[in-house]
């Protein structure tokens, strides 16, 4: 593209950015550099003045296929893109094809199990169709480095690109030393490498001077800038993105943790995923807001400043669960979730609940039948709410059981919790710990 087209086009792009900030309720258009370190997206850079960001090129982010959905992880990752693509950067969406044959050290203290081509090429398979939906009307461009990587002659590798990394400056990355204890394999400890050589790769052949990625991936990043200046005697730029931890454990929103939130809704219902965000503290909720939602300022700060006067009626969560559920989910999910969520919360009695409503909840929870006088004991173990007889009667021993949210101590149902036909059961506090009773003919 000749420069003045060129140059015309990120005018154009420019222009369209800013349209769209001010539909959004923007009083005053940011910088895209500015909006970034407002909303904490900025760990570490290579390059000193913050302002480099704000003339677009293009830029490319790296996502791992080692598992057939990504995470609400994940999504704060695509939304940063998508933050990139807005201000007018061409974005260039690498799937991890032969990377994720080898896995990635980065943030993980033992050895990953390696995947085969077929798992891999049916999870690249089901995650572009998320970064699609998420990416509707946008421009972009989605490679796979298996493409490249699968062809690759080992001693030319060796001669090529190893020669120009330094064992010594390797030993000493964050993702080396935190692995010397438990071990490392060679294969993993040459990723940083593939990385660097798709740095390569895409400057070459896409024209990327950005590279973009979670802080754990900070020492892969820098392979990539330094090979590139080696290379070719350019320089070339990498941004990594805080991680997103929850406070309350400190554990990242990543795949391999415990109650990972999936962006596939038969991984994670649409109702859960939107209860996840409800349930969101209020310590955290400004940083979710400004992570993962398209808010300006403005709007952001009106909302919290509502919030605090009633934090009581979760306004933050319930903007913020809405906002991000009816992005991943659409229309459809996000209104579906809202109205499942306020029967299972109590907010609006089950008896209401429509033929249609009651299907959406039974696909949410566990449903049993039962009659008055039958003997909660069992319907908690029927349920799965409860895995004996034995942790039954404890639970109603210890009052953490409700049934239409009304705690209950009795062994049997009473004739009043299911006089209209339905009943809600629920363990503890937790929505997800509920079971729908439908009263047996």
């Amino acid at each position: 593209m000749p420069c003045f087209q060129q140059q015309l086009y990120h005018s154009s792009i420019r222009l369209k950015a800013e349209f769209w900030r001010l539909d959004l309720g923007y009083t005053k258009v940011m910088k895209l550099s500015d909006d970034l370190v407002w909303r904490g997206l900025i760990k570490d850079k290579t390059f000193a003045d913050g302002a480099w960001l704000d003339e677009p090129r293009t830029f490319y982010h790296g996502y791992d296929a080692s598992m057939p959905s990504l995470t609400v992880g994940n999504l704060a990752a695509l939304f940063l893109d998508k933050r990139l693509m807005d201000a007018g950067w061409k974005p260039v969406i690498l799937m991890g094809g032969g990377t994720s044959l080898v896995g990635d050290p980065g943030g993980k203290t033992e050895e990953r199990i390696l995947q085969n081509t077929e798992d891999v090429a049916k999870n690249i398979a089901a995650i572009k169709d998320q970064v699609a939906n998420l990416f509707e009307g946008e421009s972009f461009e989605l490679v796979n480095n298996h493409d490249w990587l699968k062809d690759l002659n080992f001693l030319d590798f060796l001669r090529d690109i190893g020669k120009h990394f330094s064992m010594s400056e390797l030993m000493q990355r964050e993702f080396v030393t935190e692995r010397l204890d438990t071990g490392i394999s060679y294969a993993e400890f040459s990723y940083s490498l593939l990385q660097g050589y798709d740095f390569w790769h895409l400057f070459k052949n896409h024209k990327t001077v950005l590279q973009v990625g979670g802080s754990d991936q900070w020492g892969n990043m820098l392979s990539g800038v330094a090979l590139v200046r080696k290379k070719e005697g350019q320089e070339v730029q990498a941004l990594s993105h805080p991680l997103v931890v929850d406070k309350s454990t400190g554990v990242k929103f990543g795949k391999s943790e415990v109650g990972a939130i999936w962006l596939d809704p038969k991984l994670t219902s649409p109702t859960l995923f939107y209860q996840f965000w409800m349930n969101a503290a209020d310590d955290d909720v400004e940083e979710y807001l400004k992570i993962f939602t398209f808010l300006s300022r403005s709007e952001i700060e009106e909302l919290l400043a509502a919030h605090r006067q009633d934090p009581g009626k979760r306004l933050a969560q319930t903007k913020l669960a809405e906002t991000i559920t009816k992005m991943v989910h659409g229309s459809g999910g996000g209104e579906a979730s809202q109205i499942v969520t306020k029967f299972l919360t109590g907010n609006k009695p089950i008896d209401e609940a429509t033929p249609d409503e009651l299907r959406q909840i039974a696909e949410e929870i566990p449903a049993v039948s039962a009659k008055a006088g039958d003997s909660l004991i069992e319907l908690l173990v029927n349920s799965g709410l409860a895995e004996s007889k034995t942790e039954a009667r404890r639970l109603l021993a210890d009052n953490a059981i409700y049934v239409n949210g009304h705690q209950v101590n009795s062994e049997l149902l009473a004739a009043a919790d299911i006089d209209k036909g339905v009943a809600l059961i629920r363990r503890g506090k937790a929505y997800k710990d509920s079971a729908l009773i439908e009263q047996s003919k």
